[in-house]
């Protein structure tokens, strides 16, 4: 016996992408559903070999239903988890709006699976920001080592993170350059993004660090502990899919860089690749469609005590969004549904 399971926002990049990696993944379905706003009803999309017509998320009944990924934003998701939630239906949300909620479990699998068991309380389970959930993947094996102190990372985020038009905007802007004819004007980006970096994504807030430096610093005291001092720079760059990130790591304890390199091999969900040669370290573009963290340049910071300098690379729509989102649904079906 299977889960009935729901896509809400399955005409979207990370909609999309759940129902690839449910399909890719073989979760146990008994039936399936893939939902979307009115504008996209009767939009075809894709789950393994089968194809799937939209069904109207405003309408829609979950009540049988076992489990609902929610890839719909925060405004929707306001409107219409709860209503799931009531009807008895699991939400797995990749918006923002329940992360901080001290009632809404948040969740990497491969660092606090545990936390599941708390999706009781509202029957939602929070799924974290892209750029966190790469970043505690790596960090959780190396802390139950040695113990983190304090955390300064600094992200290249893919384009991908805001959305298809953000998307289109790189491609676009990228062919008008090379046409002069071609007039293009930033529409998503409060600058040009192609051939370009902008250290800014998201609102700013008083203190000067924007909402999604914010996120990752209390998301991941969240997640991994909250004694962890982070800092974070988050970047956009002109890569269509796959956050990289330079992590620098300091520790209470002293950790040397070759037992640090062994403890990421053993853990789950990373691939090490980490030779001291020309392309040995893997950058975003190798990393799409890829279901691991990759992690490279693993090297001692000698200029503090017990230092380590990382870099972290991840496919955003997989780990950072629908991978992550489905790896919940797989631990709260081991933990708690119990079927399939």
């Amino acid at each position: 016996m299977g889960y009935k399971v729901v896509v809400a926002g399955a005409t979207g990049n990370v909609g999309r992408e759940m129902l690839n990696i449910l399909a890719e993944r073989h979760f146990p379905v008994d039936e399936i559903a893939a939902l979307a706003s009115r504008k996209s009803l009767g939009t075809e999309v894709s789950f393994g070999d089968k194809t799937l017509k939209t069904q109207d998320l405003a309408t829609f009944d979950f009540t049988g239903w076992d489990i609902a990924l929610f890839a719909v934003g925060s405004g929707p998701t306001k409107e219409y988890a709860p209503k799931a939630a009531a009807a008895g239906c699991i939400v797995i949300d990749n918006s923002s709006l329940y992360r901080y909620d001290p009632d809404v479990p948040l969740v990497v699998p491969e660092v606090n699976a545990d936390a599941v068991l708390g999706y009781a309380k509202k029957n939602i389970i929070a799924n974290p920001n892209c750029s966190t959930a790469q970043m505690v993947v790596a960090l959780k094996p190396l802390h139950d080592r040695a113990k983190i102190k304090r955390v300064v990372v600094s992200t290249y985020q893919a384009v991908s993170g805001s959305g298809k038009d953000a998307i289109d905007e790189l491609w676009d802007q990228t062919k008008s350059i090379y046409n002069p004819t071609d007039d293009y004007e930033a529409k998503v980006y409060p600058k040009q993004i192609a051939f370009n970096v902008i250290p800014h994504i998201d609102v700013f807030l008083d203190s000067g660090d924007t909402k999604e430096e914010w996120k990752m610093v209390t998301e991941t005291k969240k997640i991994l502990d909250p004694s962890v001092k982070v800092t974070a720079t988050c970047v956009r760059v002109p890569v269509f899919v796959g956050h990289s990130e330079s992590i620098n790591i300091e520790f209470e304890d002293f950790l040397d860089e070759d037992e640090a390199r062994d403890i990421l091999r053993e853990a789950p969900g990373i691939m090490v690749i980490d030779k001291r040669e020309d392309g040995g370290y893997v950058t975003p573009i190798e990393c799409v469609g890829d279901f691991a963290t990759f992690i490279s340049r693993i090297r001692q910071d000698v200029t503090v005590e017990n230092g380590i300098n990382l870099w972290c690379v991840s496919d955003n729509l997989r780990k950072g969004a629908a991978l992550n989102a489905v790896q919940i649904a797989e631990t709260l079906g081991q933990k708690v549904l119990k079927k399939g």
